[in-house]
């Protein structure tokens, strides 16, 4: 079963990392990329990324009929945004918990643990 591990940043988990040192930061991307190294050693990995700052996202409000124009982010006042993710492929919903619970920010309360639906059958 594919499980979605979903990593949250909030003004928290930002003054955290913003207050490390530039070692402390290489030693945070490096545990990111042994984690990663290990999900694709154990076959688990389907995809990990970290995704941009809201605010260089932009929105496609929905208009019915009519060309769509895209707005700037953010699109909500809202604490917490999405800071990236692993798809992964394993047998349960604890081990997915488990690879989740590797991740640092799951410390703060910031990583949710989703099943990915399988529609129709098919193989995403």
């Amino acid at each position: 079963m594919k499980y979605l591990i979903l990593i949250h940043s909030n003004p928290h988990s930002r003054e955290i990392w913003e207050s490390f040192t530039d070692e402390q930061r290489s030693e945070g991307f490096a545990y990111y990329a042994a984690l990663n190294d290990d999900l694709v050693e154990t076959g688990e990995m389907i995809v990990s990324e970290a995704l941009a700052d809201p605010s260089m996202g932009q929105r496609l409000p929905a208009q019915a009929g009519s060309p769509v124009a895209t707005s700037d982010g953010p699109f909500a006042e809202v604490k917490e945004h999405l800071a990236g993710f692993f798809l992964v492929q394993c047998e349960t919903m604890e081990r997915a918990l488990e690879i989740a619970a590797r991740v640092p920010e799951a410390d703060l309360g910031l990583v949710e643990v989703r099943p990915v639906l399988n529609l129709g059958g098919a193989d995403f």
